[in-house]
């Protein structure tokens, strides 16, 4: 399985919108992530009456989303289509849609302008600093699944092609501990990746990437066995011990308390057949439920 960015974004901006409605009482929500040089295309409606605003491309600069994003701040006018403070290249598809108090604010990761959410009203009412307050929570959620996401998908760029490759290698190259640590490494911080997504679908994705090398480890020459039954908190909790941590730091990594995490290094190492949390360890390898 491998990651799809687009329609885990496209899941993400949903529920962005979805919590811009509910928090800020507002019942048209719309937005878009980057779809080019400039442009910003409006992909995902809620609470609207038709189909207009669907496809449409915000250009930087022009309307109201447009300005919001030039600016990297959010926006509010109480009356569209009237307004002296925003261009109107859009005022068709907005008068179609009825809508009259709008408010636009930019979604901004690592510094970029990365889409830019919409919230609106059918009659010209001031919106309020709850409900500004509330759209811009939204975006910064949405900033923050898009962030993980990013960093989900540099990791696996670099660790599943290294890892498929080390593992039908030549005898040279196949086994690399320096490019095994950098894999393993990977795997570590996908698995904590994975325990912070929010979205089901996207916790599911970079796990079974997690297994993948895992397995390509399992398939390495001198590998050996097939995995023991460990349960996802066990292997995540191997996963921290691997990388040197402590049971309290496992504790911390994890949201668990040291006790808890202790009943499950017991139990992997039962399963495991070790005595020691290293010898867990290489037997986890050994098995290919860790790389």
């Amino acid at each position: 399985m491998r990651l799809d960015p687009g329609a885990n974004e496209a899941v993400d901006v949903r529920a962005a919108l979805s919590r811009l409605r509910r928090a800020g009482g507002l019942p048209v929500a719309f937005g878009g992530l980057l779809a080019g040089a400039g442009r910003y295309r409006i992909n995902e409606l809620a609470g609207t009456e038709t189909a207009v605003l669907r496809g449409l491309d915000i250009v930087q600069g022009n309307g109201l989303g447009g300005k919001a994003v030039a600016l990297s701040r959010p926006l509010a006018v109480t009356d569209y289509s009237t307004s002296s403070v925003i261009s109107h290249e859009y005022d068709a598809a907005v008068a179609a849609e009825g809508l009259r108090s709008v408010l636009a604010v930019p979604v901004i990761v690592r510094r970029r302008v990365r889409g830019v959410l919409y919230g609106a009203l059918r009659r010209p009412v001031r919106l309020g600093d709850r409900t500004v307050s509330a759209a811009m929570e939204a975006a910064r959620e949405l900033e923050q699944a898009l962030l993980l996401q990013d960093e989900a998908a540099q990791l696996l760029s670099l660790a599943l092609p290294r890892a498929l490759h080390e593992q039908g290698g030549p005898p040279s190259t196949a086994g690399d501990p320096a490019r095994w640590e950098e894999v393993r490494e990977a795997h570590g911080e996908l698995r904590g990746l994975a325990q912070r997504v929010g979205d089901p679908l996207l916790r599911q994705e970079l796990l079974a990437a997690c297994g993948r090398l895992a397995a390509a480890s399992s398939r390495r020459p001198g590998a050996e066995g097939d995995a023991p039954a460990l349960s996802p908190r066990e292997v995540d909790v191997l996963t921290c011990v691997a990388s040197g941590a402590t049971n309290a730091e496992v504790a911390e990594r994890l949201g668990l308390r040291p006790e808890t995490v202790k009943s499950y290094l017991r139990s992997a190492m039962r399963k495991l057949g070790s005595h020691t949390r290293l010898q867990a360890v290489i037997a986890a390898r050994r098995a290919g439920a860790l790389p």
